[in-house]
């Protein structure tokens, strides 16, 4: 009896196959989820983070702070803006303790595998094993024995 090969399939059928298959739509919807929170992210230090902290500044703006160096030879002025530096920085941790945060409840619900954890395993393998490696190690020095004296 022979089996025969799978029908063809079309290309769209493929290509919807390959989507179900490894899990590229989850991946999509996943991608335009966390493009629109760190949207979400970075208005909320824009807009409440930034002029909070910015009234504690002189210049009344966290982006708004910046350094400038002019050049002696051609008076060329270089800024450092390292307010919207720093800004970005709160704006990444923010991001990475949503993220974090997402994935401690993920877990919980056993929706995401945890990987720092090692699985469960047999606790007694190791000495089952060794147990049954010294029977038969046993086992075959008697008969070593009961030979030699035979």
């Amino acid at each position: 009896m022979v089996d025969e090969p799978p029908p063809k399939q079309g290309f769209v059928q493929e290509f919807m196959g390959f989507l179900k298959t490894f899990g590229i739509i989850g991946l999509a919807i996943a991608f335009v989820i966390g493009a629109a929170a760190s949207k979400l992210v970075t208005a909320f230090v824009n807009d409440i983070i930034n002029p909070i902290v910015g009234l504690a500044l002189p210049s009344g703006d966290l982006k708004g702070l910046q350094s400038s160096i002019v050049n002696s030879a051609t008076g060329a002025v270089s800024e450092f803006k390292y307010g919207d530096f720093i800004a970005n920085i709160i704006d990444f941790l923010i991001i990475a303790l949503i993220v974090f945060i997402m994935y401690k409840v993920l877990s919980r619900f056993k929706l995401v595998e945890d990987k720092t954890k090692k699985p469960e395993s047999n606790k007694n393998y190791f000495f089952l094993k060794n147990k049954s490696q010294n029977n038969t190690h046993n086992m075959r020095s008697r008969a070593m024995k009961l030979y030699v004296r035979g």
